[in-house]
């Protein structure tokens, strides 16, 4: 009858393993270590690890601060401003902003004081003839019309609120 084998692992030592791991490492990673050394000194030079030790020993009055900011009926109504400013922006036909742009630099340029003659009621008159001009106070009437029937609803809406405090 065969007899089995007996297998005896020598016991393994994770701690002997790491250091073992830790002592070849230098020669193994040296030019990583040198550059994290300097890494490391340059944020010393540059003070920031005193900026960071002071912002964690008074983070508690960083973080009310920051609280009582973010609380401020202005920073609300700056988030959303800045959410309204990204739609309209984005609902913006590109070719659209881009038309406006040139017609900005083209009308003001680079110029400090944009010297501009007003012109004679003749002047402006035969201006209405270009169909560029008609076109631009065409999209500029439509804007003011849209602008007006929005204020006008939302005036509605705030008056028919008031008269209604329950009416959400």
């Amino acid at each position: 009858m065969a007899k089995p084998i007996a297998l005896e692992l020598p016991p393994r030592d994770p701690r002997k393993e790491l250091i073992a791991r830790l002592e070849a490492a230098p020669a193994e990673h040296a030019e990583a270590l040198l550059a994290s050394y300097e890494f490391l000194q340059d944020l010393h030079d540059h003070r920031v690890f005193d900026v960071l030790h002071g912002a964690l020993t008074a983070s508690d009055k960083l973080v009310a601060t920051a609280v009582s900011a973010a609380e401020s009926k202005e920073s609300v109504d700056v988030l959303r401003n800045t959410i309204i400013l990204g739609k309209m922006l984005g609902s913006i036909n590109p070719d659209l902003l881009q038309c406006m742009a040139a017609a900005v630099n083209e009308t003001l340029g680079s110029e400090r004081k944009p010297v501009i003659e007003p012109p004679g009621l003749f002047t402006l008159l035969s201006q209405f003839r270009q169909p560029e001009l008609r076109r631009s106070v065409a999209l500029i009437n439509r804007f003011l019309d849209a602008l007006g029937k929005s204020i006008n609803q939302n005036a509605a809406g705030c008056r028919q609120t008031k008269s209604n405090p329950t009416a959400t």
